[in-house]
């Protein structure tokens, strides 16, 4: 599955009185086929994010990526400088794990009532906060197939307080994924150690890919910590994730 013609819009998500701004791709081609949700970076969804949400549908999803600020700021967008992280950490800081996993459920039940869907389980892709939030993610029922990206902060708290994400592994209904790289300072090693031992104590199907030289962001070509290698073995073992289990 490569290759694919693909339509593109951008669509409205609604979660009750909140309209969720929502980019959404999907090949052109008639049929029904997996769905996959796309969770942003701290810096919304913008050109990288709306890109691999194509780049998922050229595979052959059905593939949307929610506005995960549209409660703190609508629209937002933006690039990768100091000035731009600090803005969307601001962003970052207001958000509620319960809000945003509502917010993801209305985007599952918008798919699947708007779009083409095998009925085979949703797969979720995340990035930075995303990579955070696809964690929690993985807990929603439907989610059977998760891959998080350099999620921070995992072990240590949860979107607006509380108990850390982790501990909500037991939770996990599918198969989750994850992708760190071993010179990202903002995520110990100590810290995906904690991760693996909680997937494995739990019997979660799970594989941890720890990539060296990697920075954060290793995935993201617009970011000077790119790193192609990491980044081209990555996606191979996304495509395989998501090809197993959806």
């Amino acid at each position: 599955m490569t290759d694919k013609e693909i339509y593109t819009d951008s669509v409205k998500v609604a979660n009750g009185s909140l309209e969720i701004a929502s980019y959404l791709a999907r090949p052109r081609e008639d049929g029904s086929f997996p769905a996959i949700v796309v969770l942003q970076e701290i810096f919304g969804v913008n050109d990288h994010i709306r890109e691999i949400t194509e780049r998922l549908a050229q595979e052959g999803y059905i593939a949307i990526a929610p506005a995960l600020y549209q409660r703190q700021a609508p629209g937002f967008e933006t690039g990768y400088t100091q000035q731009d992280f600090k803005v969307g950490k601001e962003y970052k800081q207001q958000t509620k794990a319960k809000e945003l996993l509502a917010d993801i459920q209305a985007t599952i039940d918008y798919l699947k009532s708007q779009m083409p869907l095998q009925d085979k389980g949703i797969g979720c892709i995340g990035f930075c906060f995303g990579g955070h939030v696809a964690y929690l993610a993985a807990t929603l029922p439907e989610v059977k197939a998760t891959a998080s990206f350099y999620g921070a902060g995992i072990t240590t708290m949860t979107p607006g307080g509380g108990e850390p994400t982790i501990t909500r592994t037991p939770e996990i209904w599918g198969t989750i994924y994850t992708f760190f790289g071993i010179e990202d300072a903002s995520i110990p090693t100590t810290q995906v150690e904690e991760i693996e031992a909680a997937l494995n104590k739990h019997q979660i199907e799970h594989r941890i890919f720890r990539y060296e030289g990697a920075d954060h962001g290793f995935f993201c070509d617009r970011r000077a910590s790119y790193n192609q290698a990491a980044a081209t073995d990555a996606w191979k073992q996304v495509k395989q994730l998501f090809e197993q289990e959806l």
